[in-house]
């Protein structure tokens, strides 16, 4: 089972479950804690959340297990890994590959697979908890946390913007500004479950990106996303008239290629369990790089 300890080192008394909040431990985990089989433990004895602390303390948190869940099925497909600790799996995803099984895509998602590696390292911790995710036909980088409080950090960092998000994508028409900043407010469009648009009204929403190279009928760009809304790169491209080249849902009349060209090639977050930054890159897909060298 996982376990944490700190030593509290506050000059005046504090309850233990501020304390806990303090270092990241959410109300949900506290729950989960209490009722489905973890410890807290201050000074080698089992105390309850209303506990107060006093300088010097030291505190042990025991998390619960947490078995695989039967709603996923097992792959047993092999994942490329582009970072691992006792906390965090960094994944390549490919394309063509769904992060999460739905009614469509049941038993070959990223997901999946990873359930299938997480079992046959057999890992204490089974369950699968997924930080962000990609569309099935964007490729690059997913995180997944290998704990519940693991998930909860990373959780925290991605609706503050802390994450790094980079991505590469090749769009039609060549732009003519070097670097640009796209600040249109996005939602759903009317009479469409899946397709979003640029709309007042909108969710605020920020991409900026940076021209790599133009050609008479293309731009390769770089994108930094400020904000995570669906397909938020894909409608802010087509919105400003350079749609992504591939995209079947914002640029059906374009077969360059079989999905659309965006690819997650660098992610960055702070691991607070090391207490450092983790950089992760994923190499530009061979479908996109062969059309890129034709530039």
């Amino acid at each position: 089972m996982t376990s944490f300890t700190w030593s509290n080192q506050q000059d005046s008394p504090i309850r233990l479950r501020t304390f806990l909040r303090q270092n990241g431990i959410s109300r949900t985990l506290l729950k989960q804690i209490k009722f489905e089989g973890g410890k807290i433990v201050v000074n080698g004895a089992e105390e309850k959340v209303n506990y107060m602390l006093a300088q010097g303390d030291e505190v042990t948190i025991t998390l619960p297990p947490e078995p695989a869940n039967d709603i996923i099925a097992v792959s047993n497909l092999p994942i490329n890994i582009l970072y691992e600790d006792d906390h965090f799996l960094v994944v390549d995803k490919p394309a063509h590959v769904a992060c999460l099984p739905s009614h469509l895509y049941k038993n070959d998602t990223i997901a999946n697979r990873v359930k299938g590696y997480f079992l046959r390292q057999d890992y204490d911790n089974q369950k699968i908890h997924i930080v962000n995710r990609l569309d099935m036909d964007t490729s690059g980088i997913i995180i997944f946390a290998k704990h519940h409080f693991a998930h909860s950090v990373l959780d925290k960092q991605m609706q503050h913007h802390q994450i790094e998000k980079m991505y590469v994508a090749i769009v039609e028409n060549p732009l003519n500004d070097k670097h640009l900043e796209i600040n249109l407010p996005i939602d759903r469009q009317p009479g469409s479950f899946i397709k979003r648009c640029v709309i007042d009204g909108g969710k605020p929403s920020k991409t900026e990106a940076w021209v790599v190279k133009n050609t008479p009928s293309h731009s390769l760009v770089k994108i930094k996303l400020h904000s995570g809304r669906t397909h938020q790169i894909r409608v802010h491209f087509e919105a400003i008239g350079h749609p992504l080249i591939g995209d079947w849902l914002y640029n059906p009349n374009n077969h360059e290629l079989d999905r659309q060209a965006l690819h997650c090639y660098r992610m960055k977050f702070y691991n607070p369990f090391t207490q450092q930054d983790v950089v992760c890159e994923s190499k530009i897909p061979t479908d996109m790089s062969s059309i890129i060298q034709g530039f």
